[in-house]
């Protein structure tokens, strides 16, 4: 199920819970103080341009959900997008990344994993995106999630010579960069 916009802060302590549960371990290791700072994040994210979470709701409650919105030009510098940007250089964050569906956020409960969930939540994103093109970050440090998106086609992008950091960007299989990435 796809909610556009803020409906879905209806879901709010639902979606912090599950948050938690994803990113209080490794290799994320996420603190009590992060995890509520997402809280705040979901609020002001509900309010971007193009903003839609998937969701898989159970009797146990949410099992799993993907946030994304229309990446806007330039990108911020908070969080690890002036990783990014040192990374691909402005030239192809405008080209691949600007006008683009970036997926914030996927969280995946352990009760619910092995199950394709996050396949499935990754494709509603990816399917609804602008021009086919959606994007995401991730960390380096979180190979197994690294080795998932590529199993699931996604492409990482390389980094110009010398600029790799601890973030890795992937581009959707359908994005029209992706083979070049």
């Amino acid at each position: 199920m796809i909610c556009y916009g803020p409906a879905v802060l209806d879901l709010t302590d639902d979606l912090i819970e599950a948050y938690a549960e994803v990113f209080s371990g490794p290799p994320w290791n996420e603190s009590e103080e992060t995890i509520q700072q997402f809280r705040a994040r979901l609020s002001a994210d509900a309010a971007r341009r193009g903003f839609r979470t998937a969701l898989a709701q159970s009797t146990a409650g949410i099992d799993g959900f993907a946030t994304a919105w229309i990446t806007e030009a330039p990108l911020p510098d908070v969080r690890s997008y002036p990783r990014v940007t040192t990374q691909l250089g402005p030239e192809r964050v405008e080209e691949l990344l600007v006008g683009a569906l970036e997926v914030d956020e996927l969280a995946v409960r352990r009760h619910a994993r092995g199950t394709g969930l996050g396949r499935t939540l990754l494709a509603e994103l990816a399917d609804d995106a602008p021009s086919a093109r959606a994007w995401l970050i991730t960390a380096r440090r979180a190979t197994d999630t690294m080795a998932t998106y590529r199993r699931l086609g996604w492409h990482e992008v390389e980094p110009l010579p010398g600029t790799e950091n601890g973030v890795a960007v992937f581009l959707s299989p359908s994005h029209p960069g992706a083979k070049a990435a």
